[in-house]
């Protein structure tokens, strides 16, 4: 029994065999084991119990040319060091900054890029305990502590970012399903807050905090059932998405507090979101084992990515190889259709997520070929690399390009309900599509809309922000390129919970939210949630074990892919012709497929 189970998932040897380079189109793609970070004894760290290990990175913009810095934690231990890359090996004896914490955990951090200099720099980490710290780990300075007495929240911090744009505004999810909005400016008062209601809709709301004198949270936001488990902001800062615990992605407008749109995962809760760099794009993950990609303008899921073998824990754009080719014009028609608009990546970092999304040259007829890259990585220990390509995005019309990593299932297969989220993408007959003509099954509900400018969408009256907390929030900028952090805890997933299971914990949520509890059931088949069969099922381009434990951070750089797992150690994948001479050093001296 045991053996033909190893056969099945590809022997045994190969199966436990951790790789050190993957291939794509791009070329190799090599894991650089002199530069790694972890704790700096290299021992691995056991994990269980713990919060997830993060990675946050920032540039200083030092005169010297190596302004990254890289901050980490690692259960009670939190540390901060240059970041050297694919450059020089990592010197793990020189911390610039380690912490150690008593009776919490550091579950998650993020850095101000606005305000980030070589002098200073201001990180936010959120606890299990609920707290919020604001340090400097360059000046060594623990300036303020929110949250302290825990009369906000109680619950585990799961998410914390500054507000793009804003050096002083910040944003913190918990596992009780609330969101808070900070001013590092304003304290957090002696007493426990009392909110009054600014706006609610369908299974969420908004508090403004009353009080004689401005104090923190500005805002309380209550949003959906169970764990909030990550948020992320477009890259305009005008959208922040949520998921949830409760199965459910939900897109606001920040501004105006509005709910635009919302999405449920295909099982159990979902843990992880990102958005692609020209913000039409939200790709989620989850306990459903799936990537699923949401249209944002379409307010639908054009795909899902079926590989992980477990829940997936982080997804991310990688910025730099996202990519528009031009194609033969012979191998299209029409070509007055505008939907191959042309998407620019700059090679600046800073500028890479705000990658402007033009119309095609107007003098030029030949049609381009859009291609999306993400990663994921899971609790399977598995990288898995997607390309979302134009046959994906555009299905209803002519393909410039037969070349296509889909997978799409035939639509006269069962729908695997009930299944869990046990591969719900076996179900028998699928095929691989190769021509563009079979690439989406033509009884597929297709929306005849095509992409604009997301700005058509979000001319947005007066803010209620705005008029709600007056000066405390001022229009929020472009967001400059940082990390994606993943942001759930495993003790609160269980793997046969249905959303149904999953209530309110927190003793303090309000009443005020209008809970209509879905029945899954009844989301499955809907424009919620389509059937498996209803939408193409993307393959990944590579799925490659890369490590021993879960895998927790999945980071893209402009030289490099950042990975780190619960064990503690963050890789440097060197990215195709950009491994220097560090990953010839001594290489051979490191057993094969071993974590050094």
């Amino acid at each position: 029994m045991l053996i033909f189970k190893m056969a099945a998932e590809g022997g045994g040897k190969e199966m436990n065999e951790i790789k050190t380079q993957f291939t794509t189109r791009e070329g190799v793609y090599k894991l650089l084991t002199h530069s790694e970070y972890s704790r700096p004894n290299r021992v691995p760290f056991n994990s269980q119990g713990s919060n997830p290990v993060k990675v946050s990175f920032v540039n200083v913009n030092d005169q010297s040319g190596n302004g990254d810095r890289i901050c980490f934690n690692v259960g009670r231990e939190l540390y901060f060091y240059i970041y050297k890359g694919v450059r020089k090996a990592a010197d793990l004896s020189k911390p610039i900054d380690k912490r150690i914490y008593k009776g919490t955990q550091p579950t998650c951090h993020d850095f101000n890029h606005l305000t980030a200099t070589a002098e200073s720099v201001s990180l936010l980490v959120g606890f299990s305990a609920g707290q919020v710290q604001l340090i400097d780990p360059i000046k060594k300075e623990t300036s303020k502590l929110f949250n302290e007495e825990r009369l906000i929240d109680k619950s585990r911090v799961t998410c914390v970012k500054w507000v793009p744009g804003s050096e002083s505004l910040f944003l913190v999810a918990h596992s009780s399903g609330n969101m808070y909005l900070y001013n590092v400016e304003h304290t957090c008062g002696t007493t426990a807050p009392h909110y009054q209601l600014l706006k609610q809709g369908e299974n969420y709301a908004v508090h403004t905090c009353k009080s004689k004198s401005t104090r923190n949270p500005l805002l309380k936001w209550t949003v959906g059932e169970g764990a909030l488990n990550e948020f992320a902001f477009s890259p305009d800062g005008k959208f922040l998405a949520c998921v949830s615990q409760d199965g459910f992605l939900r897109v606001f407008n920040f501004d105006s507090v509005e709910l635009h749109g919302t999405m449920k995962s295909y099982f159990g809760g979902l843990l992880c979101v990102c958005w692609s760099p020209d913000g039409k794009y939200i790709v989620t993950g989850g306990e459903d084992d799936l990537v699923t990609v949401w249209s944002f303008l379409d307010c639908r899921v054009i795909a899902r990515g079926h590989g992980h073998k477990s829940w997936v824990s982080v997804v991310a754009f990688d910025p730099y190889t996202t990519s528009v080719e031009e194609s033969d014009p012979m191998e299209f028609s029409g070509s007055d259709e505008d939907f191959q608009d042309q998407i620019h990546f700059g090679r600046d970092r800073a500028n890479s997520t705000q990658s402007r999304l033009s119309k095609r040259n107007s003098t030029d007829s030949r049609p381009v070929s859009v291609t999306y890259r993400f990663g994921s990585v899971g609790q399977d220990t598995q990288l898995c690399l997607w390309d979302l390509t134009e046959d994906i995005l555009f299905p209803h019309l002519p393909l410039s390009r037969t070349r296509t990593h889909t997978n799409v299932m035939n639509a006269t297969s069962p729908p695997p309900a009930g299944s869990g989220g046990n591969n719900p993408g076996s179900n028998g007959n699928s095929s691989i599509s190769s021509t563009p003509g079979n690439s989406v099954p033509t009884q597929l509900p297709r929306s005849n809309s095509l992409p604009h400018s997301a700005a058509a969408t979000s001319n947005s009256k007066s803010s209620v922000m705005d008029s709600a907390i007056a000066a405390g929030v001022s229009k929020f900028a472009t967001l400059s390129l940082h990390d994606r952090k993943e942001r759930h805890h495993e003790k609160d997933h269980k793997r046969n919970h249905s959303m149904g299971h999953i209530t309110s914990k927190s003793s303090d949520k309000l009443n005020l939210v209008t809970k209509t509890k879905m029945d899954p059931a009844k989301t499955l088949g809907t424009n919620l949630c389509p059937r498996m069969e209803d939408v193409p099922l993307l393959e990944p381009l590579i799925c490659k074990k890369i490590a021993h434990e879960r895998l927790t951070v999945l980071i893209f750089l402009e030289d490099c892919i950042v990975t780190a797992c619960q064990e503690g150690f963050i890789c440097t994948w060197a990215r195709p012709g950009k491994v220097g001479l560090l990953s010839s050093q001594n290489q051979a001296n490191s057993p094969s497929g071993t974590v050094v």
